[in-house]
This record gives C-alpha cells, sequence and structure tokens, in this order.
C-alpha cells in the first residue's frame, strides 16, 4: 500500500540497492581506515575497492539459508572479491554497519523532507501576501469572533513550518550519528580511528559512546519531528475542511475537470486531500509511539527495535514527503471566495464590533462592568430576535449618553482591525525567504 504514496527521490533512499550500496560504504571505508593502520595491505585495499559489489537477489538466496542479513550480505561480497575479502568485516559487528548505513539513509530522507518544507513554505508565503488584506470572520469555538484577514492564516502557517523546519534540521544532525565501536562499544577489536575515519567521510558524526547499537533516542527524536510535521499539516488541513463546508464556504480544494466526489451525489465536491493528509497524520504519529518503544532495549542490545525500525522509518519519510507536497499542491491551488467570507462576517448583523465597543464606553469613564452589561444586553437581541446591533446601540440611551454618533459608527470600521497586519507580516516574513 504504501508504494502508491512514494516518489522516486525517496524510494531510491529506502531501495535494498541503496541499503546495500550504503552497508558496502561503511565496509570499504572501514577497509580504508585499517590501512591507514597498516591493518589492511594496500594491495588487498585495492582489490576490495575494485571488486566489491553485491547482488540483492543473491543475497536474499543466501539469507534464506544463513537467517541473517549481514553474513549473507558479506558472503555475497566475498564471492566479488575473493580472498582479500577476509580484510572486510574486521573488528566490527553487525550493527556498527547497519547503524551507521541507516543514520545516511536518515540523512538522505531528512534532505528530501528539509526541501520539500521550503517549498510548501515558499506556497504559504505567496498566498499570505495575495490575501493579506482579504478580510475574514475569526472564529473562537466555531463562533464568530472578530475580523481576521486570510493572509494572516497564511502567515500562521508559514511561521508554524518555519519551526518545522529547524525542527528537521535538528533531528537530522540528530540522527547523524555512526558507531564503529564493535560488539559492546568498547573498540575491543577496532581502533576508534576507524568510526573516525568512516563517520567523517560518510557525512556522519561519531556517537561519543554506543552500546551495541547507535542509542534510539536519536530515532525517536527524528520521528517526533515527523509528527510534528504531520500534525502542523493534519492542523492546516482541518481548517480546509472546515472552510469547505457548505455553510461556511469561503475557501475549498480545486475541483478538476472530470473529477467526480460522490458514486451517489453529482453535485459533491470534497476535500479529499485535506481529509486524506488528516487521516495519515495518525498513522505517522503511531509511528512515532513506536519509536519510543524502541528507546528501552535490554542491557547493551536487544533486536526488539530493528522490525519496528524497517518499517516505521521508510514509511513515514515516505509518508511526510507524500504529505508535504500533496499540501503544497493543495495551497497553491487553493480557491479563496472573498465575497463569501465578506458575507458571512456581516451574518451576525455588527456583532463582531461588540469588544471595539466595550472598550469605547471604558475609555469614557464607564467601569468595564456596566460597559460589558450595556453592551451584552444589545447583543443578546441580536442573537435572539436577529436585530442589528448598530441600530440597536443607536437607541440605546446609556450608549448614545457616552459616545457620539460618529464616534459609536467608527466602532464599527474593519480597518480598525487590521490595522497592524502589516506588523505581523514583518515578524513573520522578515530573513525567512527559501
Amino acid at each position: 500500500m504504501i508504494e502508491r504514496y512514494t516518489r522516486p527521490e525517496m524510494a531510491a533512499v529506502w531501495s535494498q540497492e541503496n541499503k546495500y550500496r550504503k552497508w558496502l560504504l561503511v565496509e570499504t571505508l572501514a577497509c580504508e581506515a585499517w590501512a591507514r593502520l597498516g591493518k589492511v595491505p594496500k594491495a588487498a585495499l585495492s582489490n576490495i575497492k575494485k571488486r566489491a559489489d553485491f547482488d540483492p537477489a543473491r543475497v536474499d538466496e543466501i539469507e534464506r539459508e544463513v537467517k541473517h542479513d549481514v553474513i549473507a550480505f558479506l558472503t555475497n561480497v566475498a564471492e566479488y572479491v575473493g580472498e582479500d575479502s577476509r580484510f572486510i568485516h574486521m573488528g566490527l559487528t553487525s550493527s556498527d554497519v547497519l547503524d551507521t548505513a541507516l543514520a545516511i539513509q536518515m540523512k538522505e530522507a531528512a534532505d528530501i523532507i528539509i526541501n520539500d518544507i521550503k517549498e510548501l513554505m515558499a506556497v504559504l508565503r505567496k498566498r499570505a501576501y495575495e490575501h493579506k488584506d482579504t478580510v475574514m470572520i475569526g472564529r473562537s469555538h466555531g463562533i464568530h469572533a472578530e475580523p481576521v484577514t486570510f493572509g494572516l492564516k497564511m502567515a500562521l502557517w508559514h511561521d508554524e513550518m518555519k519551526r518545522n523546519l529547524r525542527r528537521m534540521k535538528e533531528a537530522r544532525d540528530v540522527a547523524a550519528f555512526g558507531k564503529i565501536s564493535g560488539a559492546v562499544g568498547t573498540f575491543a577489536n577496532v581502533d576508534p580511528f576507524v568510526e573516525e575515519y568512516v563517520c567523517k567521510k560518510a557525512g556522519l558524526k561519531p556517537a561519543p559512546v554506543s552500546t551495541q547499537v547507535v542509542q534510539r533516542d536519536r530515532h525517536a527524536q527524528y520521528m517526533s519531528a515527523l509528527a510534528m510535521i504531520a500534525s502542523s499539516l493534519d492542523k492546516f488541513s482541518v481548517e480546509i475542511r472546515h472552510l469547505q463546508r457548505t455553510e461556511v464556504y469561503e475557501a475549498e480544494e480545486y475541483f478538476s475537470k472530470g473529477q467526480k466526489g460522490s458514486s451517489a451525489m453529482p453535485h459533491k465536491r470534497n476535500p479529499i486531500a485535506s481529509e486524506n493528509i488528516s487521516g495519515l497524520a495518525r498513522v505517522i504519529r503511531g509511528n512515532m509511539l513506536a519509536s519510543f518503544e524502541n528507546i528501552a532495549l535490554w542491557h547493551e542490545r536487544d533486536i526488539s527495535h530493528s522490525s519496528v525500525e524497517r518499517v516505521i522509518l521508510p514509511d513515514s519519510t515516505i509518508l511526510i514527503d507524500y504529505m508535504l507536497k500533496r499540501f503544497t499542491g493543495v495551497i497553491k491551488n487553493l480557491l479563496v471566495y472573498p465575497e463569501n467570507m465578506l458575507a458571512n462576517l456581516n451574518k451576525m448583523k455588527g456583532l463582531v464590533n461588540s469588544q471595539r465597543v466595550l472598550l469605547a464606553l471604558t475609555e469614557k469613564g464607564l467601569s468595564r462592568e456596566i460597559a460589558y452589561r450595556v453592551v451584552q444586553r444589545n447583543a443578546m437581541q441580536v442573537w435572539e430576535k436577529g436585530k442589528d446591533f448598530k441600530t440597536l446601540l443607536l437607541k440605546d440611551k446609556d450608549v448614545m449618553k457616552a459616545l457620539s454618533k460618529e464616534e459609536l459608527l467608527e466602532c464599527f470600521s474593519l480597518e480598525y482591525h487590521t490595522k497592524n497586519v502589516d506588523v505581523i507580516f514583518r515578524r513573520v516574513f522578515e530573513n525567512t525567504r527559501g
């Protein structure tokens, strides 16, 4: 099922070919390091670098017999190298190869995701400026509150993705640690120089201390970053789903020619991409929990984490890559309906200006409690009887005793609510290109 979501770039990271290629890289770099220490003859190293290769099908064939993936791999490599293969894997344990190679794959996957985030941020920035002054009603508890702009929503999402970008970069750096320290991490059978050399050449850092494995809190942090990204996309998608509701209809996913929304109802246009993203976010969060379970291993290592990671790391990075790309398309092509936004804003007959009237009354000397009571008694008539808020206030003696007609009408200015949008935009977008 996961294959349908996989883009070629991310698929390549998690392919069997790339996995074995990374294993071979680690083994070859270890031989280079040993050669520098005089433990591998130069001629043998030259032969290893020239002839070392593998055949994934042959590795699988051997593994069916030996029931050990790294041994199967090394056996196949030896078939290519010949006698000099005795220098390969010298002093190493399987996890030296597995964990170091996995760190390289995780780094490669993170780089793709980081680029995806940057692409989404660029689209959010563009749509934010496009709708910087597109006024709409802000809602709290799902109820009309006060005016905002649609551009502010996009700016908010851009700012959140900026934090996700930092999280993903940090997670990449935390995961980019290898270990070549032997069976229990003591360097008993391998010189620390080998680890330093391999990691440096592979673009990693050596784990300061390890057991048989790199510690899984690193992988859990990586998965946490993916879960945060997924949850942000879920949040944004839920907003679009609400805005597309028939009763609201302020924004809508693009509906392409020939697209169909329902097998039964030809009129349907559904927010399927946003719903898809919300659903997949649940998978990522579930996988994150599994990564936390992997942190506690027996003593210097058990194998309980291995089977889990073979699923959650490829699946989660593949899904995040897909989700980011799909949501970027949603935002890029999102249909926005300013007329509906304005109509919805005015649906409550001016109630959204209640706080402005409240503040104006307190500025004229009324206590907050009395001003609140005066404004609320008029507001309740709008709720219960459908009357116009401004008209009611103009007829209220307590209001008009404190405010002139011009001062009251000023309380209903939309510009009052949007006067600081430019300030917010400068805060969000200054020095954040790319």
